[in-house]
Order: structure tokens, then C-alpha cells, then sequence
């Protein structure tokens, strides 16, 4: 009987969000893939040192008991099956229990992201975010050179998002971006009571909503998320009541009014930060491993 990953959270990531592949990719831009594959084969026995996405990975699969599997993880990457190898190696020496990967040798990977159901990719190839991004997959571009959080909370998952653009449509970001700030007010606090259009995101809350409320009254690890957000008062309440609608909960709101988001992340801790804003990512990356999400308005050309 095929197995069936409808009932889990399923995150695809390639190899160098999961590892530091750095020198290992250098290698490849500066000469070619034969040299690349060489390389990881030299390095077969040599396990690689964690990448950005390696706590979220970790904390992810600590969900997962003997009883109920309720996370798949799957390496979703450009490596050649030979350099897969590596990447396998290298996790069962960092005890993560992953099982699956599809490994497309310089081919964009994004298409096998509707067969796994995957309701997160995470990748350092920009083209592959921006294609499963218009595929209609929550995708995210991993800054390798995130800072590498202390696990103050070792058994509690952080995750922090933006709103407009990444959790809600770009609707709003569009006003302001066409007619400022008192305009993006206004329209905002006119359809205060009218729920704010899905962005490429919301999937992906959905699933950790329910993961966290599968979890609650367990024993474990927990989930705890923060929407973090350059909205204020009277903005925000167009986006409590598009969570209230979407029957969502989120432990914690930000919103911060145009101040520096990465001072507040640094508070918060998170495991891994989402938006669709280079300079907040830039600054979320001084806090911790973050993504930006190429979606939206500003990230037109």
C-alpha cells in the first residue's frame, strides 16, 4: 500500500539550506560540476557542518514519536544523486532521521514540490524560490550567513512571520506603495472588518496551526509563532481579524511601525524568520536564520 504524506507537515529543502555547502558551491561556480561531484566525493565520509535550516529541521522532526509521524522532512536539490550521498551521510551523523530526497543534477527541483504536497521549500537558488513561489508553494530564500541562534528553547519551535506579502496578499502594500502612507491608512481602517486576501504563506500557517493543536496537551516539543510587522495602530486590526477569520491563533503580534525588525527578533528567538523585504531580511538575518520571500509588489522589477 503507497504511503501517504497527506497527513503530515512537509517541508522539501535543498541541500545548502540544510548544510554548509559554501566552499563546496564555490567550488562549482568557479569551475563546473565535474569538479563539484568530485569534491563531495572526496568528502563522502566527512559529515558537513549545519546550515541555516538545520535547527528548524531538527526541531521539526523532534514532533515525530513512535506513535504519530507528523513531520516529513525531504531534501528537494540540485546535487547530482552521487553528491546525495554526502548529504545523507552527513545527516545520519547529525541524527536527523530523514528518508526521502529527489536529487535533479543542476535541474530545477521545484516541480516535485505538488507530488510531495509540500507545504515549505527552502533553498539558496533564487530562481527555484521564485519558480515555486508561481507554482503556488510557500517558498523562501535562505540567507546561508544567518546567525546561528543560542537554543535557548530547546524544545520549543520559533517562528516569526511578515504579514503583508507573506502571510496576506500585497494588497494593502500596494496602496501604500502607490498613494503613501495616509492612503494605506485609510484604506485599511475602512476594511477593518474585511478580511485580508491569502498570501503565498498562509498554507504553511495553516499547517503548523494545526500541528500546534495536535501537540498542545503533549508532552514535547512545542510551537510557538509571531507575526512581525511594519503595520500600526489603526492598520493592525485588519490583520487580527483576517487571523480571527482564518480561525488561526498566533502566540505573538508585532507591530513595530517602521522600527527595526531585527532588535525585536533578536527578543523573540525565532528558528527561522519569513519576509518578503530584503532590508528586513538583512536585518532578521543579524537575529537569526531567515528567508526572504521573493513575492509582491516590491520585489516587481
Amino acid at each position: 500500500m503507497p504511503t501517504d504524506l497527506s497527513d503530515q507537515l512537509v517541508v522539501a529543502l535543498s541541500s545548502r539550506a540544510l548544510f554548509d555547502f559554501e566552499e563546496e558551491n564555490r567550488i562549482f561556480e568557479e569551475s563546473d560540476d565535474r569538479a563539484y561531484m568530485l569534491l563531495q566525493s572526496e568528502r563522502m565520509q566527512t559529515p558537513a557542518n549545519p546550515g541555516v535550516a538545520f535547527p528548524l529541521v531538527r526541531k521539526l522532526l523532534s514532533f515525530n514519536s513512535q506513535e504519530r509521524h507528523r513531520v516529513e522532512i525531504v531534501v528537494l536539490s540540485r546535487n547530482d544523486p552521487v553528491s546525495g550521498l554526502r548529504v545523507y551521510h552527513s545527516a545520519q551523523s547529525h541524527g536527523l532521521p530523514i528518508q526521502r530526497g529527489v536529487f535533479t543534477r543542476g535541474r530545477s527541483p521545484y516541480r516535485y514540490l505538488k507530488s510531495l504536497g509540500a507545504h515549505l521549500f527552502l533553498s539558496a537558488n533564487g530562481a527555484d524560490v521564485e519558480q515555486a513561489l508561481q507554482a503556488g508553494y510557500p517558498a523562501a530564500h535562505v540567507y546561508p550567513h544567518s546567525a546561528k541562534t543560542a537554543e535557548n528553547f530547546p524544545n520549543e519551535l520559533r517562528i516569526a512571520f511578515d504579514g503583508d506579502a507573506v502571510l496576506f496578499s500585497d494588497e494593502a502594500e500596494r496602496v501604500y506603495q502607490d498613494q503613501g502612507l495616509d492612503a494605506f491608512v485609510a484604506h485599511e481602517t475602512q476594511r477593518r472588518e474585511t478580511p485580508l486576501p491569502p498570501g503565498p504563506f498562509k498554507p504553511l500557517l495553516l499547517a503548523l496551526h494545526q500541528l500546534q493543536q495536535d501537540t498542545r496537551d503533549r508532552p514535547g516539543m512545542r510551537l510557538r509563532t509571531a507575526l512581525v510587522t511594519a503595520r500600526s495602530a489603526p492598520a493592525h486590526e485588519r490583520a487580527v481579524r483576517t487571523l480571527m477569520d482564518w480561525n488561526i491563533e498566533i502566540d505573538e503580534a508585532m507591530f513595530l511601525g517602521g522600527l527595526d525588525k531585527g532588535d525585536f527578533l533578536k527578543e523573540f528567538e525565532p528558528d527561522f524568520f519569513f519576509d518578503d523585504q530584503t532590508r528586513h531580511c538583512e536585518s532578521g538575518a543579524s537575529a537569526g536564520p531567515t528567508g526572504h520571500v521573493p513575492s509582491g509588489i516590491k520585489n516587481q522589477a
